[in-house]
């Protein structure tokens, strides 16, 4: 009978150290992956918000080659706008790109980005950020990665000219106005009947005088084509975009540090150059609603700071009067007027 040589102690040495060798290329190489993040947005892909989503993935996509990549599968076709955090929370996705105020009624936080009167480059310098970071955890399961797009402030948008108060202010008594809930308190305080009314369908409201108004951000206003009913903006704008990246906690940790060191600095590099391109989408939204006819209505002097005082109160008051324990920090970091 055929028998087989008896393996030399010097054989087994070297299968040994190549099967160690390969067990650690192995490890390298799975450390080293690039990893897949799946992404989505609460707004349609077409909105101006989603495009600027859609640069800062652009952004982490470039700068981490070969480390991580965002795959950016899509919107509200997906999961409904206000169900996407707690998909991510689940992780059934990886990120999602979205409204804080969505979720006030867990996250009374979401507040201080309503009222803030501060970029997020400025809170991440002061500490209000962090609180952030650690709200969202504490309150929703998810990671804050980033406030994108601030800058950006609301309006009141009317069909018809809106009446004239005798100390110069708006008089919206009795009107009905498309509203969410971060408008509702200013809305009612205003003397407006606030109307909830999905995104989809307030331009069959508008076509069907439905309402009389909406409370809208400055941009996306025509990207909806609202603007061929609403003629008539009431300035200033006031509140601020309260627009998160948030990732699940658990992908965040199985991330390498790398990866983990690409997505931060994106983030806060991504928070100044979309405030800045906002800016000039703001511009020239402006400037073409006012060609196409838009009557812009000004108030002006203690009529102005009445308006403001109004919206920006009836934010900080929800927060403070939801018991959140954040609201002394948060309002001393977001808000300076």
């Amino acid at each position: 009978m055929h028998q087989g040589k008896t393996p030399t102690i010097t054989g087994m040495l070297k299968r040994g150290l190549l099967a160690t060798a390969l067990t650690a290329v192995a490890f390298v190489g799975q450390a080293n992956a690039e990893e897949t993040l799946r992404a989505i947005s609460a707004f349609p892909q077409s909105l101006a918000f989603s495009q600027s989503f859609k640069g800062f993935v652009d952004l982490v996509n470039e700068r981490g080659k070969g480390i991580v990549q965002i795959n950016y599968a899509g919107g509200p076709e997906m999961f409904p706008p206000n169900q996407q955090v707690d998909a991510v929370r689940r992780g059934v996705i990886d990120m999602q790109y979205g409204p804080a105020s969505y979720y006030l009624g867990t996250m009374p936080e979401a507040d201080a980005w309503v009222g803030s009167t501060v970029t997020a480059a400025a809170a991440r310098e002061n500490g209000g950020f962090a609180i952030m970071q650690e709200a969202f955890s504490k309150k929703l399961g998810v990671n804050l990665l980033a406030h994108l797009d601030t800058g950006v402030k609301f309006y009141i948008y009317t069909i018809n000219e809106p009446r004239r108060t005798e100390d110069g202010g708006v008089d919206l008594d009795g009107l009905r106005i498309r509203s969410q809930p971060i408008y509702n308190s200013f809305f009612e305080a205003m003397g407006a009947i606030p109307v909830s009314v999905p995104v989809p369908d307030v331009y069959t409201g508008l076509e069907r005088n439905t309402f009389d108004g909406s409370g809208w951000p400055i941009v996306g206003i025509r990207d909806l084509s609202w603007d061929k009913f609403l003629r008539y903006r009431i300035d200033p704008g006031f509140f601020q975009t309260d627009l998160a990246v948030v990732i699940n906690p658990a992908k965040w940790e199985g991330l390498s540090d790398e990866a983990r060191k690409v997505l931060n600095e994106a983030a806060a590099e991504y928070e100044k150059t979309s405030y800045d391109n906002f800016q000039s989408v703001i511009e020239e939204t402006d400037k073409a609603v006012r060609e196409d006819g838009m009557q812009v209505v000004s108030l002006e002097g203690e009529a102005q700071a009445k308006f403001l005082d109004l919206a920006y109160d009836s934010a900080w008051k929800r927060m403070k009067d939801a018991g959140s324990e954040y609201y002394d920090a948060l309002r001393k970091a977001y808000y300076d007027r």
